[in-house]
């Protein structure tokens, strides 16, 4: 069977290595070029590889196609290839083929990358073989074809869903539905909702589906299908059916040896969103029988993600926080809501559709400075221009940053949560939370 694989990076790579190791005769094309580092690997495979484009009539021969997730399914070989009705799928249901061990997968909107380090930390200490995957960690399918382990946990955006048919999940975590990739759905939410009910398709009885018994979105969601997975939902308040829930300022987690107490101040990682994330990354471990105790351990211990409300350092008495992982409005929503001190905030950056109103209400209660940082900030200039906080437009991170050093003083927060994608100034996300970080250390 001739597979190509769509893509160089580490979805792309894990995916080529794991057709060859399974005796498939694969082809490896990307539009644009390859790091060093997994040309290094394809060719340790000897696996026959392109850069800078694509040998179009090759790839319409593919009897399947793997596509990396960061490429759009409107992009035109895979309008040419879908034509053809060539099956395109992700690297997630590619490996999935071939996976013997227990799945633990986890989507949302936002706090899926701390759900996710945190769930893999609590099963890791609890000292079970597991494996950390999808967007954070290695390439599943390249661990598929080089490990043994007896666990997975893996982080899955909308993307990947999309291309995922017969994977099928153990455990699904899914923390909520808020607006985000709107461009790569038509700007059609029900699109983006359907691609993250994704994560339930194919369970059975046998299997447990984890999700936030109070997003509205998902609760219709629940109404219009039948999930079969037996159902272990989290909120901040109790309920008949509830596996984990906040009661007189203590988490409750039920497990089948009795209820699981702790006080939330215990808990490692602060602000309410991160009392959801703890709720699901618990109810995954009872899932797989861990210890109350164990998962008490780690709730206290975990270190939290690098760019998710990250501390930098203070200058002159103020604390600047990278928040660079906030790509949504609802992701900073969350970021605001967590704050105890008047907040100078970064906002800016690629608008994928937001709608700015959400965090009005919180900008009014706790902003007292604004600083749009981008290329274009005209969407941001004309919503809160008639708005009573002042604000600054700045076309660079270094400029945003001196602003802030000049208008902040001792007591404040300044927060760089941006609500938007990172493409116009920076590679990625990371690659703008690192700069913020350097930049406030050379103040």
């Amino acid at each position: 069977m001739s597979i190509v694989v769509l893509g160089g990076g580490e979805s792309g790579t894990g995916a080529a290595v794991l057709a060859k190791v399974k005796g498939l005769d694969v082809f490896l094309s990307d539009a644009g070029k390859i790091p060093e580092k997994y040309k290094d690997i394809l060719n340790q495979y000897q696996i026959e590889w392109e850069e800078n484009g694509h040998s179009e009539g090759r790839i319409l021969l593919a009897k399947e196609v793997v596509k990396s997730p960061g490429i759009p399914s409107k992009a035109p070989l895979i309008q040419k290839l879908k034509a053809l009705g060539t099956p395109i799928i992700s690297e997630i249901e590619f490996a999935g083929r071939y996976n013997k061990a227990k799945t633990v997968c986890i989507t949302g909107s936002n706090g899926k990358t701390t759900t996710t380090m945190l769930t893999y930390n609590i099963l890791k200490e609890a000292g079970l073989n597991v494996g950390l995957a999808g967007n954070v960690g290695k390439s599943f399918a390249l661990q598929v074809a080089t490990e043994n382990f007896d666990y997975y946990v893996i982080e899955l955006s909308s993307f990947q869903l999309d291309n995922m048919y017969d994977f099928k999940a153990d455990i699904s975590v899914l923390l909520n539905i808020t607006p985000d990739h709107l461009d790569r759905y038509e700007y059609k939410f029900q699109n983006y909702i359907d691609a993250k009910m994704r994560i339930t398709q194919n369970q059975t009885e046998e299997d447990t589906f984890i999700y936030w018994n109070d997003d509205e979105n998902i609760q219709r969601e629940l109404d219009k299908i039948g999930i079969k997975a037996q159902k272990k939902p989290f909120s901040l308040k109790k309920t008949n059916l509830g596996s984990a829930y906040v009661t007189e300022d203590k988490l409750c987690i039920n497990t089948p040896n009795g209820p699981l107490m702790m006080p939330i101040e215990e808990l490692a990682i602060k602000g309410t969103h991160n009392i959801y994330n703890s709720m699901a990354a618990a109810i995954s471990a009872v899932s797989v029988n861990i210890e109350k105790e164990s998962i008490r351990k780690s709730l206290s211990n975990f270190s939290g993600v690098e760019h998710r409300l990250e501390p930098v350092c203070k200058v002159r008495g103020v604390q600047y926080i990278n928040d660079s992982k906030a790509t949504n409005v609802n992701s900073c929503w969350y970021a605001l809501e967590s704050m105890k001190t008047p907040v100078v905030l970064i906002l800016g950056g690629t608008d994928k559709g937001n709608d700015y109103s959400e965090i009005e209400e919180l900008i009014n209660e706790k902003v007292h400075y604004l600083i749009f940082m981008g290329t274009d900030n005209s969407k941001l200039e004309n919503f809160f221009a008639n708005k009573k906080i002042p604000y600054s437009s700045c076309s660079s991170l270094e400029e945003a940053v001196n602003k802030a050093y000049e208008v902040a003083v001792k007591g404040d927060t300044v927060l760089l949560s941006p609500c938007c994608a990172s493409f116009d100034l920076f590679k990625n996300y990371e690659d703008r939370g690192r700069k913020f970080k350097e930049a406030v250390r050379a103040l």
